[in-house]
């Protein structure tokens, strides 16, 4: 006689329902319980799968890729042109919020521009984080939320990234570094050492904003008006730009700004640059906070401005291609380049007088991007 097998079936189905608690835990919606980023946040455990299940995914429309690399087909890039462009910066600036934008949405503006002054079009970022222990978690996702939104409208993807902790006082809160990949267009070409004498430059507004918008973030100055930062995503002015007039080379004018890139210029193409001092269009808070502290605006950094070189038949209409677009309406043609003094970049000062307008030795401002 055999015996009954209702204590195996019984048995069989106690394991089945706890195994099927365990199933729902795993599927059931992680949150991040930590009021701070801690050291297990980057330790390739549940306390970091976590923290980018409920932070970083959401901020980024879940485009990033499980595995460890994003995967693209070449057939669709080579539709939209004949060069890939690649770059990477990694931003570092503080405070991490600003008047104007934050780290997260200058790291995807910044990285556009990088692609878009080479004429590319950007397609796909990557995004890789260095969080120190004790950053709140709060702050952490309205950057990352920020970032995600700066993505979606400049119509790019975050589509892969990297996360790491590191203990207290070994980084300073946040620092993101990112990559970025675009196409150029068959037949565009943009260098320095395109520049020929008689050349018209041309920005598309006010220099300085960003710089003097994170001294006023820092606390160093008061100012009733407060100053905005003008981190933007240039690529679709720049777009319009390119295809309105042949363009001979293109900046954008960041760290170091205007002075920086002129004289990069005056090297590649061994040529002199004249700046019209006058032209330079300047907001007067920002030159209030220069004349306050000794500082120069075209030194300043920017993080939504560019420099672009044009034949000088094309002047006006590089000028009315920029100020239809919103991020040009303050265009302004600041100088020319000439075969004068080579390598050297001189400034017409308001006075009728000229002077020599050299790079600095380093950045007045650390940090500011």
């Amino acid at each position: 006689m055999t015996a009954p097998a209702r204590p195996v079936l019984a048995e069989h189905n106690a394991a089945q329902v706890a195994l099927a608690r365990i199933e729902a835990k795993r599927h059931k919606k992680r949150r991040v319980q930590d009021d701070v980023v801690q050291a297990a946040h980057g330790g390739g455990g549940r306390a970091m799968r976590d923290l980018i299940e409920d932070l970083i995914l959401p901020a980024f429309d879940h485009a990033v890729a499980e595995d460890d690399q994003a995967r693209f087909a070449l057939s669709d890039m080579a539709a939209l042109g004949g060069q890939l462009a690649f770059t990477t910066d990694t931003y570092v600036v503080t405070p991490l919020t600003f008047p104007g934008g934050d780290i997260g949405s200058m790291a995807v503006h910044g990285t556009i521009n990088d692609l878009a002054v080479g004429g590319a079009k950007p397609l796909y970022l990557s995004c890789g984080l260095i969080l120190e222990e004790g950053l709140p978690i709060d702050l952490l996702r309205t950057i990352l939320t920020s970032m995600g939104r700066a993505a979606r409208e400049a119509g790019v993807r975050i589509v892969t990234g990297d996360t790491k902790v590191v203990a207290r006082g070994k980084a300073d809160k946040l620092f993101i570094n990112t990559a970025g990949v675009g196409v150029i267009p068959t037949g565009l070409h943009m260098s320095a050492r395109s520049l020929e004498p008689g050349d018209v430059l041309l920005t598309n507004g006010t220099l300085g904003d960003h710089g003097a918008a994170i001294l006023i973030a820092r606390g160093e100055l008061e100012l009733a008006s407060p100053v905005m930062s003008d981190s933007a995503p240039l690529h679709e002015l720049v777009q319009a730009l390119v295809q309105a007039v042949p363009v001979r080379a293109m900046r954008d004018l960041t760290r170091g700004g205007l002075a920086a890139t002129v004289n990069e210029w005056a090297h590649s193409a061994n040529l002199g640059l004249c700046i019209d001092e006058p032209s330079v269009p300047v907001r007067s808070e920002v030159q209030g906070v220069c004349e306050l502290l000794g500082l120069d605006p075209l030194h300043l950094a920017n993080e939504g401005k560019l420099l672009a070189a044009v034949p000088k038949a094309h002047a006006q209409a590089a000028l009315h291609a920029m100020r239809r677009h919103p991020l040009g309406e303050n265009a302004a043609v600041v100088g020319e380049v000439t075969s004068a003094h080579p390598g050297v970049v001189t400034i017409q000062t308001g006075f009728g007088t000229d002077r020599v307008l050299d790079m600095l030795v380093g950045e007045p401002l650390p940090r500011i991007c």
